[in-house]
Order: structure tokens, then sequence, then C-alpha cells
């Protein structure tokens, strides 16, 4: 291969498929948006979920699938999503996400599966072993520090080193590590001052050289800002194409001395392995001989069974499960135009779907239903309460379906509040005056203040619950399924609850992670903090007694039965907490270290155990940039829940041995700010926080780049420091009108709240060359006659390359 070849490999050939070089073996490969089912496009592209798309199953969204605590059915949906993606020709699958979720309101919540990284590792292996069993490509993402969609192209996530590692790299840590994705992704935003997708530390010291990731790293659409400066870093695939500019960029720098050829070589032998991996799996695996409409029916039917044992019952004082004989109002628009998934690159175009109206009736059920209000706003009136008033004071029992309009949360822009709908509360309290046998059921994709929960008299969370999420919760209302999910994120109360109450997103383009490792069930533990529901929560139509703990430093046991009338399912989770001084600060007061899922009949008991390695005590060690097990006592404890906690004991960890050792038994911890000692309530965003977090962090916070002079990363807003820039902004609001006018409410405020913060190098996914986009750039630095040169000459070389 000539150096030429080779580079032009490592961009896309269009937006969703790679360049062939058969002669050396490479085949083409097509991507997909996933991760909770495929998104293939085959017309008009884009990679914010705006063009048509191919149907195919829609299962429950990640935040969901959680809930389900069960790798082996998360393993099965990504099993799936692996066939459909064979039947549609698609090489890789881009998904899982594991990102933690940081704050209840990042607006990409649903495609997440926890605020625990445990949690996220296990569950994200578990997706990426079922999508590559059948020789498909997962593409773990977004690697790292993703955790808010305002500013995510620019802004900068600064987070100190001990909780980047016990937090934020973690599970993909886990998922490398156990389950071998053969594709990473890279995320949009900065690490402690570099972009992730030329952060030679994240990708070549971390992903390939600790964890040993011998995949393809792939930016996220339109991520890269520098082609030299990437691939030097260990990125391997620059997407989408069609980017000319890439190829000569690296032909150029490895011609001047710039850039060493052996990157470039490198990062096409982890392309022609991904091609070769593709082919032999698929050689390995035959595909499913089921005809399509035979296939996405046995699919929905896993979805639905996703959904059921991913649904947590929040409350329940005695209405659930409903009688057949018993008269029922449907009150909610979303009963039959329901909230199934989220908005942007994850938005499928279902097979089959189905709603709880509909399932309600089709199990033998006297209906009666009521809008109570529109489903695109959540709004409503005093025509639509009175009728769902009427419609409730007549029937034994009323069940409200309410949640989140997709209005409220996306990809691209972070939820505003943690509020409900007005007309939606306004209605559940009405609901509840006249009918005190009210179930509510709630739709969304993220946690939402309730401060009605003590009036209905059953709570059922679906969450997004997929394409046959309606099916589902009739499953679980008429008592055909036990609910056995448990909560993956802590529901506060309110917003002002959590650790960063209402400072997030942060509107700077440094955004701190002040909270350090005070993250979801950490940050309220140490606040001493009660949530509206915590962390690992859920009820059953059962009860589960724990008995007999048998404790040693390698093994937990313990027995559990099934108490109750009911079969059902019981998520038993193991919490260690160290005495304290054990582990230096800042030390959350426990932390998840196992949990397993165990299914029971009415009596029955099962002796589960969990082993017991160094990978449950340890902790990042600061000062020798390295794992450490700190020796001493720590509480062991068997849960149904953070704050419910059923058995307990006490073990204690020797020192380990100089072959494990890994932060050595000199290592003193540095003082650190009393907050981070003890955290309490609304410390973190207090005036004082920023001061104490420069403290965490040890070492000078990343400096904030100028906003002149302009650079191919400054932004549609940066442009208005400049007189041509503020001119450009009009013509761009002017051009975007039409286009935007033909997108429905969600697209077209995704659109306005991304379009400020748009590096200017965005333009690359929309076909215009970089070469055009540097000169614009120039014009706006003053050089207008060589900048208006430059934007000529690269569109008369595109146009000669096409």
């Amino acid at each position: 291969m000539t150096l030429k070849e080779k580079a032009r490999v490592l961009a896309g050939a269009s937006h969703w498929r790679t360049h062939a070089l058969r002669a050396c073996g490479i085949e083409s490969l097509v991507l997909s948006d996933g991760p909770h089912g495929l998104r293939k496009q085959e017309g008009n592209a884009d990679h914010l979920g705006i063009a048509e798309s191919r149907q195919a199953t829609c299962f429950p969204t990640a935040s969901a699938l959680a809930c389900s605590f069960d790798p082996n059915l998360v393993r099965r949906v990504g099993a799936a999503i692996g066939e459909e993606a064979r039947r549609q020709g698609v090489d890789v699958v881009l998904g899982p996400g594991v990102n933690i979720k940081r704050h209840p309101l990042c607006g990409r919540n649903f495609e997440y599966f926890s605020e625990d990284p445990l949690i996220s590792g296990e569950l994200g292996a578990a997706m990426v072993c079922g999508i590559q069993s059948k020789g498909v490509s997962a593409c773990l993402k977004h690697l790292a520090g993703n955790s808010q969609e305002h500013a995510r192209m620019v802004s900068d996530s600064v987070i100190d080193e001990r909780t980047l590692r016990e937090l934020y790299l973690a599970p993909f840590e886990r998922v490398i590590r156990r389950s071998h994705p053969w594709s990473v992704m890279t995320a949009y935003n900065k690490l402690n001052g570099v972009y992730c997708s030329e952060h030679e530390w994240l990708l070549r010291d971390v992903l390939r050289g600790e964890w040993g990731f011998d995949g393809v790293v792939v930016s996220d659409w339109g991520a890269m800002s520098s082609s030299v400066s990437s691939v030097r870093a260990g990125l391997d695939l620059c997407m989408p194409g069609p980017r000319a500019d890439h190829a000569r960029a690296l032909v150029e720098a490895v011609n001047a001395g710039e850039l060493d050829e052996r990157h470039v070589t490198e990062a096409v032998g982890h392309i022609a392995h991904l091609s070769c991996r593709v082919d032999e799996g698929r050689r390995a695996v035959p595909a499913s001989t089921l005809p399509d409409e035979e296939l996405y029916r046995s699919h929905a039917d896993l979805a639905r069974e996703a959904a059921s044992q991913s649904a947590v019952l929040l409350k329940n004082e005695g209405a659930l499960p409903l009688e057949t004989s018993q008269s029922v109002a449907v009150i909610g628009a979303f009963a039959r135009m329901p909230r199934y998934q989220g908005s942007g690159s994850s938005r499928i175009n279902p097979k089959f779907i189905d709603n709880l109206w509909y399932r309600l009736e089709q199990r033998g059920f006297a209906a009666r239903y009521a809008d109570g209000y529109e489903p695109i706003m959540g709004e409503t009136s005093e025509r639509l309460l009175r009728d769902a008033e009427q419609a409730a004071a007549h029937a034994d029992v009323a069940v409200v379906v309410a949640g989140l309009p997709a209005r409220y949360e996306s990809e691209g822009f972070d939820r505003k509040l943690m509020t409900m709908p007005k007309g939606q509360v306004e209605l559940i309290e009405r609901v509840c005056a006249v009918n005190p046998r009210t179930v509510v059921v709630l739709q969304g994709g993220a946690p939402m203040e309730m401060p009605w929960r003590d009036k209905p008299a059953a709570i059922l969370l679906m969450y997004l619950s997929g394409c046959q999420g309606g099916g589902a919760a009739v499953d679980i209302l008429a008592g055909d399924v036990s609910p056995s999910g448990k909560l993956a994120e802590t529901w506060p109360i309110c917003l002002g609850d959590t650790a960063l109450g209402v400072t997030y997103p942060d509107m700077d383009r440094e955004v701190y992670y002040r909270e350090g490792p005070f993250v979801g069930y950490r940050y309220y533990d140490a606040a001493n903090i009660e949530p509206a529901y915590p962390f690992g929560f859920g009820m059953s139509y059962t009860s589960f007694a724990y008995r007999d703990l048998e404790l040693t430093q390698r093994c937990v046991r313990l027995t559990v039965e099934n108490t109750g009338a009911y079969r059902g399912a019981e998520v038993v989770q193991l919490y260690v907490a160290p005495a304290p001084g054990v582990v230096p600060s800042p030390c959350p007061p426990q932390h998840l270290i196992a949990f397993e899922k165990v299914v029971l009949s009415p009596g029955e008991s099962n002796r589960i155990e969990f082993a017991l390695d160094d990978e449950a005590f340890r902790v990042w060690d600061v000062q020798d940039h390295a794992w450490r097990v700190w020796p001493g006592a720590y509480e062991v404890r068997a849960a149904a829940s953070s704050r419910d906690v059923r058995l307990s004991g006490w073990i204690d960890v020797p020192a380990p041995t100089p072959q494990g050792d890994a932060g050595g038994a000199t290592s003193v911890a540095p003082a650190l700010p009393n907050m981070y000692a003890q955290p309490y309530p609304g410390c973190f965003t207090s005036l004082g926080a920023i001061a104490a977090f420069e403290g965490l962090y040890s070492s000078p916070l990343p400096v904030r780049p100028p906003v002149v002079p302009f650079t191919v990363d400054s932004t549609v807003e940066d442009m208005e420091a400049s007189w041509l820039g503020r001119r450009m902004f009009r013509i761009i609001d002017w051009v975007m009108a039409d286009p935007t006018s033909k997108m429905d409410h969600i697209q077209r405020t995704m659109m306005k709240e991304m379009a400020a913060d748009m590096p200017l190098r965005s333009l690359t996914t929309s076909g215009v060359p970089l070469g055009a986009v540097e000169g614009f750039v120039n014009m706006l630095n003053g050089r207008y006659l060589s900048g208006f040169m430059r934007i000529i000459h690269a569109l008369v070389r595109s146009i000669r390359e096409r």
C-alpha cells in the first residue's frame, strides 16, 4: 500500500460507510446508529435522527434495561440487535453507551445505563457480547467524560484523577476487559484540556496500553479537531466522510516529518483487523433463516419481555394487580401515543408498536378512555381535566399514564428543570381526588419530581420501554408478571437535592466535576439526604427474606427465600463500606460491588454466592497513579436497595502481597478540603466549590482558550466577536429557516440548542471541505483576501476530487 492509499482508508467514504481496499483485504464497512435498536439510513443521511431509516425493533432504552439488573437479558437484546444488523447489511452498531449519569438533567441520560460504574460496566459488557455473537461489531461509546449535552462538541470535562478512574473510566475498563469490543468511539468533548479524539494518554496509554484494547478507535460524527494530532494520538477512523482533506493532511504531515508513518500504518492495520473480524464472525455464526415477519415478531416478543423485566414498581397500596372484573378508566394521551424512546441519533423507526390502551382492552378489561392532556407539549385544559375526572369517578380503578413529553429530553440539549408538565401534575392530583384507587404509569427517560407521589395508590415506572412497552405495562398491571425492576439511578425529591442543584449544566466551556466521586447514591449517602426513591429500589407482588449470611475474605454467601404468594425475582445487591479512616478521603460511605437476580417460586429459597477479589476494594492512589487496596475493616452489606440493608457483617482485608501492592506502603493521602471529607447538602453548589475542587484536582486547571484568534474549533456563537461573523450569523439563520421549518418540534429544539455551540469544523459533516472552513476562519481573523482565495481553492479541489 502506498502512503496515499493508507491515508485514504482512515476516513469515511460516506456518512455511514468506510473505504474499501480489497487488494489488501479491507472491505468497506457499514456503520449504523444504535444503541437500543438499529437506525440504518439508506436515503438522506444524518447523525441526529432527522432523516428516515429502515424499520427495526425498538428495544427499551438503556435507562430502562438497566433496571432489570439482568446481564443475560441484556445479552439477548444485544444478540437480537446484532441479528437485525446482519439482515440489514450493517457491520458496526454504534453502541452501547456506558457514560455515567452525573446529573438527572443530562438530555441523553436515557441512552446510558446508570450512575454506578459496576452496573454500567456489567450491562455494557453483556450488550457487547450479544451484538458481537452475531458477527457484528459493537462500538462502545463515548470515551470519556461526556456527561452533558450543552456545548458538548467544545466543552472541557475537567475531572480529578481519582474520580476519573473510579467512576468515569471504570465502566469502559470493565467492558473492554470482559467483552473485548471490536471498536470504541471517542467523545466530542475535551478531557482535562485535550479533545478525546486526540488524547494520547487516553487512547494509547490507557485504552490500548493498560486495558489491552485491540480494535478500531472511531471518532464521534464530526468530533475530530485535528487530523494529524488525532492519528498521532491513536484515532483510527474519522467519521463521517468523505474527507479527502484528512488523507491529504496525513500525507503532507508524513512527508514533512511531522507524523511518523507507522501511526498511519498502525491505524490501517486496526481497520483491516476489524474487517477480518466481521468476515470471520459471520462465517462462524450462520445468519437466521427466519422470514422477516417472523424474525421481527420474535424480537418484538423479546422487547416486551425486556420491558416487563425492567419496569419498577415504586408504590403499591393494594391497588395492583388489577382484576379483570374491575372497570378501568385509562387516562392520558401517552396510553395511546406512548413515549417509548428518546430523540436524536438513537431514534428508531419501529417495525411493530403497541400501546397500553390497546393491550388493556385485548387483555379483557372493561376500560374507558380520556385524553387528559395533549401528547406533544403535555398541556391540559379544564375540559380535558373534567372529562378525566368523570371517567375516573365512574371506574373501579383509574390508570393515569403520564411522564416526560419528547420535547423535555433529547440528544443535543439538556433538560432545564426536573419537573413534569404542570398540566399532568394537576391531572394526577385531580384524578386521585375523585378516585383513591388511582394507578400512575410513568413514561420518561430520567428522574422527575413527583410532588404528587403520596396521592395515588400505586406508581409503576416504565422509563422509555420500547416498541412493546404497552403490553409489558399491562402484563404487570394485570398480574401476569410480578414486577422485579430496581432503580439503577437515584430519584431525588427535587432538583435542589442533587449534588449540583440548579448549577447543571455548566454554562462555561470548562466543566469542573467539582463533586468528585460523590455522584448519585454516593452523594445522597454522604450528605445524608433522603431521596424520593433510592438507588436499587423496586417493589414486587411478592416478598423476600434474606438469611444465613456467611462471610470470608474471598466469599459472601446468603440465602434468599420467596415468602410471598407470587413467583417473582429479587435483585440481591452487595455493598462494601470501609470503616472510618481506612480509605483516604474523598471516600463515599459505600459502593456497589456485586449483584445477582434470582427467580423464585412461592416458598422456594436459593443459596447464592458472591466471590470477592481485590477489585471490590480497590481505590485509585493519586500519588502512585495506580490501583491500591487499603488494608483494614470493611462492612459487607447484602441489601434490597442502597437504603434497605438486610444482612451485614465485617471482614478484615489484609495488606496486599508485594506483588499485588500497586500503591506502595509509604503512600500518604494528601489533605483535602472539608467538603470532600464530609459532604453536606448543597456543598458543591456553594461559592467555594470551585476553589475546593482545585485542591482536589491537585494540578493546574486547564487554561481556557481565548475567543480570538478564531480557529476551526471556534463556535458559531464565537463568531459574534467579529464584524464578519455577526453578519454570517444572520445569513446562517436565514439559510436554516427553511430546512428547520420542515422538522418536528423536537428536532427544531435540538438544532436551535446545538447551533450556537457548534464548532465551525462541524461544517465538514455536511460536505464542506475543511480548506473552505479554514479559509472562512482566516476571514474572521481579518485576512479577507487570503481567506477568500483559500475557500475558492478548496471548493475547486473538492469538485475535482469527486
